[in-house]
């Protein structure tokens, strides 16, 4: 085995141990890559239950009228800062501690709750929804999911107020989206009461404001000479912790405290240690879960604001003695925008409910949601800007600080082209493990392996020769349900042949990969799309309303959302990217294969 096929092998092996120990629920993402729909993951569309929507008005006409009488998006971009009485009235409104328990003087409230809260501040300004979320939906995410009850009783009650202010710590000269590769060190004592904690890093949102920052090292695993990644509770007023940069000067979310730092010798108590030992990564990852779907919901907030603007504009500009809106190609972009903001608001509900239910495994949706978003995101402003014309390229409107600050999204939390890849490969890897079966099986036969690669075989046919059903209650949807399990079954079809065609060097094939995704995360969409009509059409009904709610926006998103899927399917045969690579590795001086 030479060094490249080992390091491949060590890849594998640690993201083996890390994405697929313990029991494996086959969730709807997954479900999409094995031909079958996994119904009650996303039907009937969830609703918040009363009670805590009751709760949940009043929590957001709170922070409605707080935003508008305190909160100055302009000011906060021109300043490069968020006042503290924006922070103290966050607290106050119970944003910085909406999903706390209410025992630490938190809201109690669940994620789906929590997602609306963030798309109304981020309907108004990323930097303030950033600095939330970096707080909150990753900073204090990860006490309640794995502190203790010392650690929760001891940091929590000032956290959730906004008296004290979180930060989580990742990323590092070398580590971002890979964040298995993390260098900064933690030796224990010798007595074994503390590690000594040493390295850098960098754009760390609140690093500067932060009282207690969630910190990922590399420990020693004791018996052997490998490491692995711990989280550790840090506080700035430790010996040893270095502010190198308490305010990274940035092209957008000016506002939000970006920062580097260093720590020397930083000696921390064992009883700071978040989670188990050596298990940082695991932290790390199922913390940015939870970020992903307020992600989200902060994307969609602002898409609703550029389709807001852009409809203001439309309606009262005038050229050529029409309005901008009387013109097909400005109602095309105005349709896009419309289109992609009600899905974009069903993807989040939908992906935040699965957090809310207690499901176990919902990493690709949360990264579907988070590529989805932060894409559309970014053509909506990119649209609405082009509706305003040359005015938008001026400070005097929201647009030019919105693109500024929306640029970020494809890159934050998981690049896009990263996230995409790893929906691809953790999708593939159920039906990949059913060939790997069926395969080994064939090379050397024996009576257990026969029996694995029957039920294999089994599972693999029956998905190939059968359509999903798609359970749309409402009659007027049977007929796009019927062309979305269709579809299901075709992106199936399409994933076992790359898998066969391709088999370990589908490894990476990354044009490949993000055709798969691409398809996936529109057969997502779709499905949120229309469990979100679905249940529209029934309350509808329940209310006794005759007339049916419009649902054009949300007819054009199926329609165009089949027609990107085919695209991506029909571009694993027909594509150009032999010559894509050829050319690419001509400019960059490479060999060509």
């Amino acid at each position: 085995m030479n060094k490249l096929d080992a390091q491949r092998q060590k890849e594998i092996q640690q993201a083996e141990e890390l994405l697929f120990a313990g029991p494996q629920a086959l969730g709807f993402a997954k479900g999409l890559f094995q031909g079958r729909f996994v119904a009650d993951w996303v039907m009937p569309y969830p609703r918040i239950p009363a009670v805590q929507q009751t709760e949940l008005d009043k929590s957001l006409a709170e922070l409605r009228q707080f935003l508008d009488e305190d909160l100055d998006p302009a000011e906060i971009d021109r300043q490069a800062d968020i006042p503290r009485n924006v922070i103290d009235g966050l607290g106050r409104v119970g944003v910085l501690g909406a999903t706390a328990p209410v025992e630490y003087g938190g809201r109690g409230f669940a994620q789906m709750a929590n997602c609306k809260l963030l798309e109304e501040i981020g309907s108004r300004c990323a930097s303030t929804s950033v600095f939330v979320n970096a707080h909150h939906s990753i900073g204090i995410r990860a006490l309640l999911l794995f502190g203790t009850h010392e650690q929760n009783q001891k940091w929590l009650p000032k956290l959730v107020t906004g008296e004290q202010l979180g930060a989580f710590a990742l990323t590092e000269q070398e580590a971002g989206s890979d964040a298995a590769n993390v260098q900064m060190q933690a030796r224990p004592t010798d007595d074994g009461a503390h590690f000594i904690l040493n390295g850098e890093k960098r754009y760390i949102t609140n690093a500067a404001i932060a009282h207690v920052l969630t910190v990922m090292a590399r420990t020693p695993v004791p018996g052997s000479d490998k490491s692995a990644i711990t989280a550790f509770l840090v506080t700035p007023d430790m010996p040893g912790f270095t502010m190198l940069d308490k305010r990274m000067e940035k092209m957008g979310i000016r506002g939000t405290a970006t920062g580097r730092f260093a720590l020397r010798d930083v000696k921390v108590p064992r009883e700071n240690i978040l989670g188990p030992l050596g298990k940082g990564l695991k932290v790390a990852l199922t913390v940015l879960d939870f970020g992903r779907t307020t992600f989200g919901a902060c994307c969609t907030g602002a898409a609703k604001t550029c389709l807001r603007l852009a409809l203001e504009h439309a309606k009262t500009r005038k050229q050529f003695n029409k309005t901008l809106g009387e013109f097909d190609l400005v109602k095309k972009k105005i349709a896009r925008m419309a289109a992609d903001a009600y899905a974009m608001e069903a993807m989040t509900t939908i992906t935040a409910s699965l957090i809310d239910r207690g499901l176990e495994d919902y990493m690709i949706e949360t990264a579907m949601l988070k590529v989805f978003t932060t894409e559309r995101l970014w053509e909506c402003i990119n649209e609405a800007f082009q509706i305003y014309g040359g005015s938008a390229y001026f400070v005097d409107l929201p647009l030019e600080r919105m693109l500024r600050d929306a640029r970020i999204n494809q890159i934050g939390e998981g690049s896009n082209e990263v996230l995409t890849s790893f929906i691809a490969l953790v999708g593939m890897r159920g039906p990949g493990m059913e060939f790997k079966e069926i395969y080994d099986t064939m090379l050397k036969p024996s009576r257990d392996g026969v029996s694995k690669a029957w039920t294999a075989g089994m599972n693999r046919l029956g998905a190939a020769i059968r359509v999903p059903e798609v359970p749309a209650r409402s009659e007027q949807l049977r007929a796009p349900a019927r062309q979305l399990a269709r579809l299901i079954w075709r992106f199936n079809f399409a994933v076992n042949r790359a898998l066969i065609t391709y088999r370990e060097p589908i490894l990476d094939m990354q044009l490949v990969q993000e055709r798969i995704a691409g398809a996936a995360m529109d057969l997502f969409a779709s499905t949120c799309v229309l469990s979100r009509q679905d249940e529209e059409i029934q309350l509808a009904r329940r209310n006794g309303n005759s007339a049916p709610p419009d649902h054009s926006a949300a007819d054009l998103f199926l329609r165009q959302s089949f027609r990107r899927i085919r695209r991506f399917l029909g571009g694993l045969t027909d594509n150009d990217d032999k010559s894509l690579l050829a050319a690419a590795n001509s400019v960059l001086g490479k060999p060509r294969r």
